[in-house]
């Protein structure tokens, strides 16, 4: 671009460093007040228009523990955001003619067809309507670490609900169930495929399995204090009271990923979840990263001489092929579009308020939200990722500093 602004000034955590196009001053204006008036810690935003970045902003604390400062290449988990791409991987086997989104999940892997699964299609997987939201068998110690053990439970569960008859939003089963798909029909890890045809191509600092050498350049994630027992609690936070729910188990029965350990560490910060293929929510990389996954999509599906997907099977990746007034684990209206979350407004369920924002402005196209506190916005020409490191409790609506930018 011709004609860019600079940023770098000094905010309450650090430094915003940077640089947008003028059209876009208002979001590097929010951007650093949201250090300077909402809290914000550590954080990136990044826009890409028309295939060219227009905004990429970085500042703030990596990790306040050590004063380490978040710079130019800082990376950290962005939670389901990772889903997003998870999904892209599905999509693109689908675009070759390799996966039919409508067949049963047995005509790729086999041993999924136990305890009710055998009429599960792919589709099913990619909507949140399989039923295999959280495990009721106790989860080992480590186990979200490893992909065969993780698999081979999933198997042999039986679904919450009679699949296809509703969907619940599936966390952190996301990846495994859609990601074993991808493994079965590539012969390459999710995280491998990923790397190999997504990430490598479009040049991308972004992974599903982090490489031990990137390690020190991630910045850990700060745990979300506990809800205002004052103020409003979510549906589903009410349901996680009962330790036999799909709610608490989603949340609680994770093998130590979603608690700390005995040092505090909490599991999901620790070098061995960020080198694990967790492909609900665990992928590690910034705005610029998201921004370069979705920049093809937002232009027809290809970019610079990448092709992900044809323009066939964008068009299915942005259409709401689920939709329900009660999503069964998040209990609040919630549509997806295979992989993908669509706008739905929940600003008058209990724990939103009428200054909150809908999910997302854009109906028809990909979106993820993730829940810590990152966002991945696709409108025709345009991807708009916004990083934090913050998990927030209410994952279902934008908070404040989102809304601003």
């Amino acid at each position: 671009m011709a004609n860019v602004s600079s940023v770098k000034t000094n905010v309450k955590t650090g430094e915003v460093d940077g640089f947008y196009d003028p059209q876009f001053q208002r979001v590097a204006d929010e951007f650093v007040r949201n250090f300077e008036e909402r809290g914000e810690v550590g954080a990136s935003v990044c826009i890409a228009l028309e295939g060219e970045t227009v905004v990429d902003l970085w500042g703030g604390s990596a990790d306040p523990a050590t004063n380490a400062p978040w710079v130019e290449d800082t990376i950290t988990l962005v939670w389901s955001a990772t889903k997003g791409a998870t999904a892209l991987c599905a999509h693109m086997l689908a675009s070759r003619g390799l996966l039919d989104l409508d067949a049963p999940v047995t005509d790729y892997w086999p041993e999924f067809g136990q305890a009710g699964k055998e009429g599960i299609t792919v589709s099913m997987l990619l909507n949140h309507q399989a039923g295999l939201a959280a495990l009721r068998q106790p989860v080992p110690p480590g186990a979200f670490w490893d992909w065969d053990l993780m698999v081979s439970m999933l198997e042999k569960a039986e679904p919450w609900w009679r699949p296809g008859s509703m969907h619940g939003y599936h966390g952190l089963t996301f990846g495994w169930l859609v990601g074993e798909v991808v493994r079965r029909v590539s012969g390459k890890s999710l995280g491998s495929f990923f790397r190999e045809e997504v990430a490598e191509p479009l040049g991308l600092d972004f992974w599903i399995g982090l490489p031990e050498e990137h390690e020190s350049r991630v910045a850990p994630i700060i745990p979300a204090p506990p809800p205002d027992p004052a103020g409003p609690i979510s549906p589903m936070m009410v349901a996680m009271v009962d330790p036999a729910s799909l709610q608490a188990l989603l949340m609680f029965n994770t093998g130590g990923h979603m608690f700390p350990g005995p040092d505090g560490v909490f599991g999901f910060n620790l070098r061995a979840a960020r080198a694990a293929e967790i492909g609900a929510a665990g992928g590690i990389t910034n705005a610029r990263g998201l921004a370069g996954m979705y920049a093809p999509l937002a232009n027809g599906g290809s970019m610079k001489g990448v092709t992900l997907v044809n323009r066939d099977t964008l068009a299915r990746m942005a259409a709401v092929s689920s939709a329900s007034a009660l999503d069964a684990v998040i209990l609040t209206p919630t549509r997806f579009a295979l992989g993908y979350v669509k706008t739905t407004d929940n600003r008058r369920v209990p724990g939103c308020t009428e200054n909150d924002s809908p999910t997302s402005p854009w109906a028809t196209t990909p979106t993820r939200r993730g829940a810590g506190s990152n966002i991945s916005h696709v409108a025709r020409g345009r991807a708009f990722p916004a990083r934090s490191r913050r998990i927030h409790e209410c994952a279902i609506q934008l908070e404040h500093r989102h809304r601003q930018i």
